[in-house]
């Protein structure tokens, strides 16, 4: 195998006619790249140039090779000269995955500024509930919770995801409030499923001294979406237990109320989930570092809770 200063000695040489030309523009000297030369010339079995007083011409043999490698060279020197002028530069494809609804309401909102910020970055979004294979899709980064964390993955906590009590103002008309989550079973209610094992998952809740009571729902639905769920009662189909995220726009347009304002489950960290390697990819690291202090910045984590 030739090395690439053997082959860009030849090209240059053929390039100028001369080694003293082509030693100038390599930055050696006109003896080190006659010996380059020569040792190629050596390897390959074949004269490349005549050599005379008047310079170099080459061989049938050297043009033939000259076309045959110069634009592999002129390639590799442009790869070269890339990724030193790159070096750390946060730039291309980044494959990302979050849920959906998650995704487009938090994540996406937060592109335009990452992009200004890294134009050279190019994020590929996977909206999906199912907790993804990271390896093997070969996913860059996720946002998620209950994702499995294989070897090779760390997973960085952004916040608290918490389910609140929610129904629309019809599902309300005429009936008594309920004082703790044990009276939700007076009223209808859009009950979720898991959407990996399929089951109906008790709901705990518990107030702000602690105090923990069951959820008592009666199902006239099931879903195994949180925006259907979300979906569902908005349209007075029954109360649900929200996460507090795709819970906040309804409540803020007040197509939902929140009840027992006190009460609040606990279903888990939402992370951000990332290989454990010590040196990152400029443009994960970039979007890792972004996105911690998107929510650092616009207190993400208080909103996304109930406390």
């Amino acid at each position: 195998m030739e090395t690439l200063a053997n082959l860009e000695s030849f090209i240059r040489s053929a390039e100028s006619a001369s080694f003293s030309a082509a030693a100038r523009r390599l930055g050696l000297t006109p003896a080190a790249v006659s010996r380059n030369v020569a040792l190629l010339e050596r390897n390959l079995g074949v004269r490349l140039f005549v050599r005379n007083t008047r310079g170099l011409t080459l061989t049938e043999a050297g043009e033939r090779f000259r076309l045959s490698v110069q634009s592999g060279l002129d390639s590799i020197q442009q790869a070269i000269a890339d990724i030193k002028v790159n070096a750390g530069q946060p730039a291309g494809v980044l494959k990302l995955s979050a849920a959906p609804g998650f995704g487009m309401d938090f994540l996406l909102p937060l592109m335009p500024a990452f992009l200004e910020r890294y134009p050279g970055v190019t994020p590929d979004w996977v909206f999906d509930s199912r907790p993804q294979d990271l390896i093997a899709g070969g996913f860059d980064a996720a946002i998620g919770a209950g994702f499995d964390l294989p070897p090779g993955m760390v997973a960085r906590e952004l916040a608290r995801i918490h389910l609140i009590a929610v129904a629309s103002p019809s599902v309300l008309q005429g009936k008594r409030r309920p004082k703790d989550p044990s009276d939700l079973a007076a009223f209808p209610s859009v009950v979720m499923r898991s959407p990996m094992t399929g089951r109906v998952r008790t709901q705990v809740m518990r107030n702000h001294a602690g105090v923990e009571v069951t959820a008592k729902q009666q199902p006239v639905m099931l879903v195994n979406d949180p925006d259907a769920l979300s979906r569902a009662v908005v349209l007075g189909l029954g109360v649900g237990l929200i996460p507090a995220p795709h819970a906040a726009p309804h409540l803020e347009s007040g197509s939902l109320v929140r009840l027992l304002p006190n009460w609040y489950g606990d279903v888990g960290a939402i992370s951000l989930y990332f290989t454990s390697q010590k040196l990152l990819p400029a443009k994960t690291r970039a979007f890792i570092d972004f996105v911690v202090e998107a929510f650092r910045v616009q207190k993400l984590p208080h909103i996304l809770s109930a406390r």
